[in-house]
Parts: structure tokens; C-alpha cells; sequence
């Protein structure tokens, strides 16, 4: 009889322990699941370039599509609709980027929840008419990839032929992606 009621006890106990430690692994289970439901694949061998080659965004996260981003006019003196107006390409991606910025904050993001990124860049005339890509690299670095914001889209940048705005060198549209 008192090992039945001893057994009991060990039981009881053993259910009320369990109670307690359950929340702990559970959240501990559901924050590791959190980290992993967005999952940025770096590019091979080691290259730093700071873009992922792939982004994997699993179930049980909110996906946002931001509209494409013009840099706002920085010269008003200068001629309406002239690159001059909008500054040179790496003025132009910062403006643009601090303009996606303001749109993410808006909505409880930061520059780390974007996972996939388009820029189109037209051809600078005082680059003879080619995408200013080392100048969109150089505002594009100020973002990604950096000790304050390691996280990296997967990305495409292609040279258009124009843009809505005259003058405009740069749009960039990007989607977002944050657990809930």
C-alpha cells in the first residue's frame, strides 16, 4: 500500500514539473521555428558579394510588396526632370532605400526583413548611356551585408530604358517578409 501511494506522489509530482517546464520548451521550440522561417542561402565559396542567392520564406509569415522607390528630388534649382535634379546613381539608390525604409517602418519592418529586391537602373549620360552599377553598389552597401544589417536580399539589377520620373536613374521595388 505505501508503495502505491508513493508511486502516486511520483507521479503527481512528475505531472506538476511538467506543467511548469512545457511553456519553456514550447517557447523555446516555437522560437527556434520562428528564426527559421526565413531563410537566406549565402552564394557560394565564400563570396561576400552582399546579396543571398536564394531567400526561403516558409509557411507562418507575413510577405509584403512594396512599391517601386524613386529617390526624392535633392536640387530643386536644378532643371525639373534632370538627373542633376536627382543627384548621380549612389545618391539616387540611398534616397530610394531610405525611402523603402520609411515605407518598412511604417509597417513594424526594417531594411533586415527584405528578401527579395529589383532595381532598375537607366543609363547615366555621364557614363556614356550604361547603368552606374558601381554607384548603385556603393549606396546599396550602405544598407546590406554591414555589421549593423547583416541580413541580404536575393536581388536583380537591370539597366531600363527610362523611368516615370525624367531624370530618374533609379527605382527599386522589394519584398518583405516577417514571422508573425
Amino acid at each position: 500500500m505505501f508503495s502505491m501511494i508513493h508511486g502516486r506522489k511520483l507521479i503527481l509530482a512528475a505531472g506538476i514539473l511538467a506543467l511548469f517546464a512545457a511553456p519553456a520548451v514550447f517557447a523555446a521550440d516555437a522560437k527556434a521555428a520562428k528564426a527559421d522561417k526565413v531563410e537566406r542561402l549565402p552564394l557560394p565559396d565564400g563570396n561576400d558579394f552582399p546579396i543571398s542567392s536564394a531567400v526561403t520564406v516558409k509557411a507562418g509569415v507575413d510577405t509584403y510588396f512594396l512599391s517601386g522607390a524613386l529617390a526624392p528630388v535633392i536640387n530643386k534649382d536644378a532643371p525639373k526632370g534632370s538627373a542633376a535634379a536627382f543627384g548621380d546613381t549612389e545618391t539616387q539608390t540611398v534616397g530610394a532605400l531610405n525611402a523603402i525604409k520609411g515605407t518598412l517602418a511604417r509597417l513594424g519592418l526594417t531594411m533586415g526583413d527584405v528578401v527579395k529586391m529589383t532595381i532598375f537602373l537607366v543609363g547615366d549620360p555621364a557614363k556614356d548611356n550604361k547603368m552606374d552599377f558601381a554607384g548603385m553598389m556603393a549606396g546599396y552597401k550602405q544598407f546590406f551585408g554591414t555589421a549593423e544589417q547583416p541580413n541580404k536580399p536575393s536581388r536583380s539589377a537591370v539597366q531600363v530604358a527610362a523611368l516615370a520620373a525624367p531624370g530618374a536613374l533609379v527605382e527599386i521595388e522589394v519584398i518583405a517578409a516577417k514571422s508573425h
